[in-house]
């Protein structure tokens, strides 16, 4: 912590703008630290407090005022009990989110832009940032594609339990016949690296093109060839991104997102790896059914890897994923001790 006070407090700090960034995070996160573990002592204290109080004299009215703030200190204190499970080596980073659309067309597109909001929502209530980097409008309604950022600390690790094939079942509003329909969409999650991050990239590997933003109309699109698609030929891992102004900016974001996904692929490759020598099998991958989302003819979400369910969809979709990501931590921290 003083290490890096000092280190801001040089005249020459903000000469090199991308370590600057990172130590201003890591001070962030290091002051973030401090307030937690202060407000997680003064609940202690406030604890001790009612007890002792109630033991001398057991007041009906003290009672009722320490049973109140029960549900308020249980949240906080489950909450810090989760992020103890935060502790593998990329989870305090900001995420990249993206959601692609099953087969199914207007329903599942429309599923996607759901579970988009459903995101949104989850971030804005844990004071994560939202960008939208790229995004593919369907024909009719919702989405074939989006990718988005959440900024904000163990983003990443909170969000990789989404990881995977999320089914919904519902009275499709886009089938005149008023049928139950069923779709699906997948959700990936990847850590967002630093700048400095060593990945090789040979420029002979890349494919760029350029194109013309999509959106809603109006201002928000340009009339220009501002958007950037790249492709990693020998992966292919493809990347795009259309929020920034220019055609160089956008350039800029493509290549540093391109980075981590490569970056990530490596890690991943080389874990299954691993895995395969110890074990004599290969990773199955994130791309199983992870979740169901029911909406008719009863209303449930239940995972079917935690078995964690609840009946409240709405509230669900109004980004109450925070049972679904703690029961997710829990199950994964379990697996490790076995």
């Amino acid at each position: 912590m003083a290490s890096l006070q000092k280190e801001m407090n040089r005249p020459d700090f903000w000469n090199d703008q991308n370590q600057a960034k990172k130590v201003t995070r890591q001070l962030s996160r290091a002051n973030d630290d401090i307030a937690h573990i202060r407000s997680l002592e003064n609940l202690k204290g406030d604890l001790e407090t009612y007890l002792t109080l109630l033991d001398e004299d057991p007041n009906p009215q003290l009672l009722a005022e320490a049973v109140s703030e029960l549900p308020e200190q249980r949240s906080f204190i489950e909450k810090a009990e989760i992020e103890c499970y935060l502790n593998e080596k990329y989870d305090e980073e900001n995420a990249l989110l993206t959601i692609h659309a099953g087969a199914g067309g207007t329903e599942a597109q429309d599923w996607a832009e759901m579970l988009l909001r459903m995101y949104t929502r989850w971030a804005e209530q844990n004071n994560y940032s939202v960008t939208i980097i790229d995004s593919l409008p369907g024909e009719e309604a919702g989405l074939k594609s989006v990718s988005v950022e959440i900024a904000g600390s163990f983003a990443y690790g909170m969000l990789k339990a989404e990881i995977g094939i999320h089914r919904l079942v519902r009275i499709s509003p886009f089938n005149a016949q008023g049928k139950r329909q069923t779709s699906f969409a997948s959700v990936y999650v990847y850590p967002e690296f630093d700048d400095d991050i060593e990945v090789e990239i040979d420029a002979k590997d890349l494919k760029i093109d350029t194109y013309r933003s999509s959106g809603a109309g109006g201002q928000h699109v340009n009339t220009t060839d501002s958007a950037v698609r790249i492709t990693h030929l020998p992966t292919g891992i493809v990347v795009s991104c259309q929020n920034e102004r220019s055609q160089i900016q956008n350039r800029e974001k493509a290549m540093a997102i391109l980075r981590s996904r490569l970056y990530q692929f490596y890690e991943e490759q080389r874990e299954a790896e691993k895995k395969k020598e110890e074990t004599g099998k290969t990773d199955i991958g994130w791309g199983n059914q992870i979740r169901s989302y029911v909406f008719q003819p009863y209303q449930m979400v239940k995972d079917l890897r935690t078995k964690y369910e609840v009946g409240t969809v709405d509230r669900v979709m109004d980004g109450d994923l925070d049972g679904f990501i703690y029961a997710w931590l829990k199950y994964k921290a379990q697996q490790k001790m076995q």
